[in-house]
Order: C-alpha cells, then structure tokens, then sequence
C-alpha cells in the first residue's frame, strides 16, 4: 500500500487548498493519505523542531511506498525529511516550495524554519522520483526557486503558469496536474 503525506505551509492546516480534493482522489486508489496539522502559529515563526516533533506520530508509515508532497514550507520540511531517513520513499513532490532563491515574501520567517543550506546528495539518494511545481505569478515564492529546485533535484521543472502559490486564493481547490504526476507512482 502506497502511504502519502500531504505537508500544508506557514499557517495552513489539513482542510485547506487542495488537500481535501486530492486525499479523497487517493483514497479511492486506494492509498492511506496523511495531512498532519503541524504548529504554525501566526506572526510567530514555525520551528522544525517541532514539525519533525509532530511527524513522529506517523513514523511507522514511512517507508519504500511512501509518497511525501510537500507546499510551500511543506516542502522546505520535507527536503529535511529526505535528509535525515534511512531508507528512501517513493517520491517526493514540492509545490510553490522556497529553498533560499530571492525573492521570498516571508524570506526571514522561512529561513529561521530550519535554513535554506540543504544535502542534495542525501535528499537526491533517499527519493526515487521527484517533481517540482512552480508558477511564475507565485506572490510568496518566485519561480526561480522552482527552477534551482529542480535543477538541484536533477529533473524538470513542472511549470504551470498563472497558478499563482497553489491555493485557495489562486483558485486551487483541485489539482489535476498533481493528481498526473502521482498516478503513475502508485503501480
């Protein structure tokens, strides 16, 4: 069985976005899908520490089948994720992710999260597919953090113009080009 987890971003929560839309899609493939609610307090900046606090309630599905889709600060926290298993996963997927590239709206709330140094030899070895979805109207994080993500991850960058940071805002209650990219994963 396929185990995925869905990482919400600053100040998000499970029920926001497209999350709802693309657990109910995966469970009926069948997966077992995760949208843990991590603390990411208003104003306050989030603390790693305290996300990876969080994911320990989920460790025993972490494994070869796993699929980890991470938006936004999601995503910085599932490159610290890759870098600290012992084992790879199925996947990982980035949405909107910032990894350092300026500009960044929350550039300094971000990087006191855990840093934008990353081991992309590690989070390279632990993965065995990758994808990176990044628009170029993102007001949060700009497109060429997409682009140097992918570049970093050895892949292609998944462009969807006009898609604004992947949320309610931007319209993202579905998203079909993720749904895409995941099918093929679960065989």
């Amino acid at each position: 069985m396929n185990n995925i987890f869905i990482f919400h971003g600053t100040e998000g929560y499970p029920e926001e976005n497209w999350f709802p839309w693309l657990k109910e899609k995966l469970e009926a493939m069948g997966c077992k899908v995760f949208v843990p609610q991590f603390p990411s307090p208003p104003v306050v900046s989030a603390k790693v520490s305290e996300w990876f606090d969080a994911l320990k309630d989920y460790e025993q599905y972490i494994n070869e089948n796993t699929i980890f889709i991470g938006h936004s600060l999601g995503g910085v926290f599932t490159l610290r994720i890759l870098e600290k298993l012992k084992q790879s996963v199925k996947a990982a997927l980035f949405i909107g992710t910032p990894i350092g590239v300026r500009p960044i709206l929350n550039y300094d709330r971000d990087s006191s999260f855990s840093g934008f140094s990353f081991d992309w030899t590690v989070i390279r070895a632990n993965a065995k597919n990758f994808a990176v979805f990044q628009s170029d109207d993102d007001p949060y994080v700009s497109l060429d953090n997409g682009r140097e993500l992918s570049q970093k991850l050895g892949i292609d960058l998944s462009f969807i113009p006009n898609a604004g940071h992947f949320n309610k805002k931007a319209g993202y209650l579905k998203f079909e080009e993720l749904l895409e990219k995941i099918k093929p994963l679960l065989d």
